[in-house]
């Protein structure tokens, strides 16, 4: 019983810290180039990034939202934010017209296969994380209108 109680123990551990490991799949910029979560990661100490599709309405109005106060948000505290679209192949050619639509101020950035979806263990999008040195310290799925008032609160306590 003890020997189980240690490896039940040491399981949890080890999958815990495992979590707190940023994905390396890779994703792409909308010039083709390549990178990955953890690189971006450790060029800035802090950074948001939205899982979000061009299909996904709520993901939209997130973003919308952000844009409206991104300026700010860099201005207080230098935080930058990664819209990282999961469109497929058969979407993926609708994500440049409507970034240029939209005029997002943001990077915008693309996981075509899903790898970096699954990586999180993201079922859904929208998803928002908020990333301090190369850690993941804030997590939300889904949206609703004032979702960003509460993602800056996070920002702010972490800037």
């Amino acid at each position: 019983m003890k020997k189980f109680l240690y490896l039940l123990v040491f399981t949890i551990s080890f999958n815990l810290s495992a979590q707190d490991a940023l994905p390396t799949s890779e994703i792409k910029t909308l010039d083709g180039e390549s990178t990955t979560l953890k690189s971006i990661a450790d060029d800035n100490d802090l950074i948001v990034v939205s899982l979000w599709a061009t299909w996904c309405v709520p993901c939209k109005n997130e973003l919308d939202a952000i844009n409206d106060v991104y300026t700010d948000w860099q201005d207080e505290t230098n935080v930058k934010l990664y819209a990282i679209s999961v469109d497929d192949s058969r979407t993926v050619s609708r994500v440049k017209p409507l970034v240029n639509g939209k005029a997002w101020d943001f990077t915008i950035l693309l996981d075509t296969n899903n790898d970096l979806k699954r990586e999180l263990g993201a079922s859904t999008v929208p998803l928002t994380l908020l990333i301090k040195d190369g850690k993941i310290v804030y997590r939300h799925s889904g949206y609703t209108p004032g979702s960003e008032d509460d993602l800056y609160e996070e920002i702010k306590k972490h800037s």
